[in-house]
């Protein structure tokens, strides 16, 4: 199993030096990945409740650095390290463009990236990037369709509902071929079926193994049923604890806890079937200082075992 820790990106971590610091430290810790988020506003009066806890958005989502270029510090700042979308709200972006970007960075990085993408939960954003809320599964499909095709057509072409590539050569094709891995996010039944049918992987959130299991079980089927091989998939599991002195009630766990019990829960992902988990800390951490002794403490325990 693989283990991620994410870039320094928003709230009072959103600075391009410390990004550099920090990708270069991560890496040097032992990490087999770095993570970057998507969001783009703090709404004063938000159009939907922030996914879990109380519902209330992080203050710290008021100041959030773009997370394909925070990727591309972190790129020129380390080697091997692999660079994550978690997870990118594609449907912002114009896919051909964001096709373009992503291909730079996959070569910037030589062959490094992993492309995460997810369609937000926060309607506020969508009217701000013009961006209709109704739709938005057939609008990430075709979002897939133009990007591959860029990706991989020796000659580019797209005629969809929603945008047309009239036949052309766009040369710059990515380092990874056919095309960097695409993990989808989603936690309902179509957007599990999505995850089989074309994607490469899940992005997931820390919750109950019975239920993390349940979901990825539709995954698997949905692959099976597409004739894709399922043990192909890989499942990555994002956890945002808050971390704790003492420890926390088993209950409260991965949500909140020491650093051993959210060291111990990652180990138990490997179990649920997960490939790969990573820790984000920015909303619970009170320093830099913190960010990085958490990540060197939390990779110490994991490498332990």
């Amino acid at each position: 199993m693989r283990f991620g820790y994410t870039v320094p990106q928003y709230g009072a971590f959103a600075d391009p030096e410390f990004i550099r610091q920090a990708s270069t430290d991560l890496e040097s810790m032992g990490y087999d990945s770095l993570w970057a988020g998507d969001r783009i506003l703090l709404p004063l009066t938000p159009s939907d409740p922030y996914p879990g806890g109380d519902g209330t958005v992080p203050l710290a989502f008021g100041t959030f650095f773009d997370p394909l270029t925070a990727l591309t510090l972190a790129a020129v700042s380390t080697r091997e390290i692999r660079l994550g979308t978690s997870t990118l709200n594609a449907l912002w972006q114009p896919p051909v463009l964001l096709a373009r970007t992503l291909t730079s960075l996959d070569l910037l990085s030589h062959g490094r990236l992993d492309v995460g993408i997810g369609l937000g939960w926060l309607r506020d954003e969508y009217t701000a990037t013009g961006v209709p809320w109704r739709g938005r599964g057939d609008r990430l499909e075709e979002t897939l369709d133009v990007m591959e095709a860029v990706w991989t057509g020796e000659v580019v072409e797209h005629k969809g509902a929603l945008w047309t590539v009239p036949p052309s050569h766009i040369d710059l094709k990515p380092c990874q071929r056919p095309r960097p891995p695409i993990l989808l996010a989603g936690y309902t039944p179509p957007a599990l079926e999505r995850v089989g049918r074309r994607a490469d992987g899940w992005l997931s959130a820390a919750m109950p193994m019975a239920y993390l299991t349940s979901l990825w079980d539709l995954a698997l089927e949905a692959a099976s049923r597409a004739g894709r091989d399922p043990s192909a998939l890989r499942m990555v599991v994002r956890v945002n604890p808050e971390i704790t002195d003492s420890p926390a009630p088993a209950d409260q766990v991965p949500h909140a806890g020491t650093v051993r019990q959210v060291a111990d829960y990652l180990l138990t992902l490997a179990a649920a079937g997960a490939h790969e988990a990573f820790v984000d800390l920015q909303t619970a951490s009170s320093s830099r200082e913190q960010f990085l002794d958490v990540a060197h403490a939390l990779v110490t325990m994991l490498r332990a075992g």
